[in-house]
């Protein structure tokens, strides 16, 4: 594990975070604009899937679900997979900004703390797994790896092999399950 740089807050941080902040309000506002994307194919569900995981600490349940019901309507379960796997971890890297900016938003939780400590202990194998599993609480760990200034592309691909083994998973659950349904 890398040791954290001890940078002071300056205008990089400032701008990072307030990126990040940026981001989360515009998709929380524009949600039902931002949903109707699917209709423009992988494009639109690239598009979907990066916007909902660019959201900082606002959780977006729909996501997991509507990767299964995708499974069920596009007919090729690794290309969804891939388009989703790719697109959740680049919509990760916001959560990473905010930690690197040094943001204070969730540091002082009890749950920050665990994950960090998970984080810190395991590096990227933590990344990974916490990547893989569904859970609402993977914005804490990129903000994790960012203070602990764990490399952005390292993130990255810890991240996106995580996120696209999940996609393809509910992916296949959803094609599996259309096919099921058509024949019975």
């Amino acid at each position: 594990m890398e040791e954290p740089k001890q940078e002071k807050f300056g205008i990089k941080h400032l701008l990072m975070l307030l990126a990040s902040i940026t981001i989360s309000v515009l998709i929380i506002v524009f949600n039902k604009e931002i949903r109707n994307l699917q209709e423009f194919g992988y494009i639109g569900i690239f598009l979907i899937m990066f916007l909902g995981n660019a959201t900082v600490l606002v959780p977006v349940p729909i996501l997991a679900p509507l990767n299964i019901i995708l499974g069920g309507v596009f007919t090729n379960p690794i290309l969804l997979g891939l388009t989703v796997g790719i697109a959740s971890s680049l919509g990760e890297l916001v959560g990473y900004l905010a930690g690197y900016s040094g943001s204070d938003i969730v540091k002082s939780s009890k749950v920050y703390k665990k994950i960090e400590l998970q984080v810190e202990k395991y590096g990227l194998w933590a990344i990974l797994f916490l990547a893989i599993v569904p859970n609402p609480l993977f914005d804490i760990a990129g903000v994790a790896a960012g203070a602990l200034g764990i490399k952005w592309w390292k993130f990255l691909i810890a991240v996106t092999i995580g996120k696209t083994i999940r996609a393809i998973v509910f992916a296949y659950i959803g094609y599996t399950g259309s096919l099921l349904i058509s024949k019975g």
